[in-house]
């Protein structure tokens, strides 16, 4: 295996990493399962109660984001390439 595959140096290769199938399908998973947690703690109770205007629709958008853009930022520090 080439170590050059599964490692980056450069934002296009940052980029191919992330889009990777087998990465994209462990950080998607990873999002819904962490998001899905803290949307319930957060903003399940507000919107059940039928008040959520539109900022709680958005803290529930980024409430399922943040996981995904932390676990990507995990896979990007675990594979830097440091030539």
């Amino acid at each position: 295996m080439n170590p050059r595959e599964n490692t980056w140096r450069t934002w296009h290769e940052a980029a191919a990493l992330v889009l990777a199938t087998k990465n994209v399908k462990r950080t998607v998973r990873i999002a819904l399962t962490v998001g899905s947690v803290f949307f319930a703690m957060n903003q399940f109770g507000t919107i059940m109660a039928g008040h959520a205007g539109t900022i709680v629709w958005l803290k529930a958008v980024l409430t399922c984001l943040t996981p995904l853009i932390v676990s990507n930022v995990g896979v990007l520090s675990t594979t830097r390439r440091v030539d």
